[in-house]
């Protein structure tokens, strides 16, 4: 996975310090992963990847501070969060910053917070459940599928219609193929 972020970030030009903070920011996502984690193919183990991947093949995003925040980002499994203080003395404050504005996925306000959030922020939380979503048939218990399914249909898909097309796109891509499912 790591390669496969080099190679995309690379082609977008980010080099030198940038790749290095989104590598930093990479393993220090994963290090949960890897103490927590008895499977390398469990769905959340390659998390932080894929959500760079959507960001840089979906949306186009070059800017290291976003995909590094995106790479740390996690709604699903809150004990493969990295400690926000952690994050801040190891990558910085912008990274730290933006990470912190994510809007919690529990929230009440869930739709008002995201569609009130910095693009990058909308950017990094609409990629980052997308991947959650698109890797719930990968996950143990199915109880939990169709709220999911609602949630993503009532809240997420349409945030993505006001921010991004290709998003958008995705979202509704995967409403339709995870609808069967149910």
């Amino acid at each position: 996975m790591v390669a496969s972020v080099q190679r995309a970030v690379r082609s977008l030009g980010m080099e030198g310090d940038d790749l290095l903070l989104l590598e930093r920011a990479h393993r220090l996502a994963m290090e949960p992963r890897i103490a927590s984690l008895d499977d390398d193919h469990h769905a959340a183990y390659l998390h932080p990847g894929r959500t760079v991947l959507i960001l840089v093949r979906d949306v186009g995003v070059s800017d290291a501070d976003v995909l590094a925040a995106a790479a740390l980002c996690e709604t699903m499994d809150s004990f493969l969060r990295v400690d926000l203080d952690r994050i801040r003395e190891t990558l910085g404050s912008v990274v730290a910053d933006l990470l912190e504005a994510v809007p919690d996925a529990a929230s009440d306000r869930l739709v008002e917070e995201l569609v009130t959030a910095p693009e990058p922020v909308q950017w990094i939380a609409l990629a980052e459940r997308l991947d959650h979503f698109r890797h719930l048939h990968m996950r143990e218990g199915t109880e939990r599928w169709p709220d999911l399914h609602e949630e993503g249909t009532t809240v997420w898909l349409p945030v993505a219609e006001r921010v991004h097309a290709r998003l958008a796109t995705r979202y509704r891509h995967w409403q339709k193929v995870f609808a069967r499912r149910l």
